[in-house]
């Protein structure tokens, strides 16, 4: 089963994330809810820390992922969302911690908004993988 990454010439070829990706036509997927900076106890940790809480929903990701017999590489679609105030470089260093220099990086949504569901949140992190 492969995936075809998509960066066409006349776009924008960038390290961190693909233009476009095709998904076999027997693909199964796993589908990963808006993961933040809740531990096990559902307690929301780092409060006022982008990089920690970033490491945090990263980390939950990655469990979900494992769940499902996947891994990071796997991923072809994250949707990042971030309170307005929230510093975007701090969480940028976090992902790049967990994708490193893997080639194929996934698609990638930003989004800035003035408040998540729980006033503590800095981040909410949601996902797409191929399972292998």
């Amino acid at each position: 089963m492969t995936v075809k990454h998509l960066n066409p010439p006349g776009l924008h070829n960038n390290p961190v994330f693909s233009q476009g990706i095709v998904l076999p036509a027997n693909a199964r997927i796993v589908l990963i809810g808006g993961q933040n900076s809740v531990n096990d106890k559902g307690e929301v940790v780092h409060k006022g820390d982008m990089a920690r809480q970033t490491a945090q929903a990263l980390a939950n990701m990655v469990q979900v992922l494992e769940a499902a017999g996947a891994g990071v590489e796997h991923l072809v679609k994250t949707t990042i969302i971030m309170r307005d105030d929230a510093d975007l470089q701090a969480g940028f260093g976090e992902w790049m911690k967990v994708w490193g220099g893997r080639a194929n990086p996934p698609l990638v949504t930003a989004m800035r908004v003035t408040a998540l569901a729980n006033p503590d949140f800095l981040i909410e992190i949601e996902a797409m993988a191929v399972l292998p």
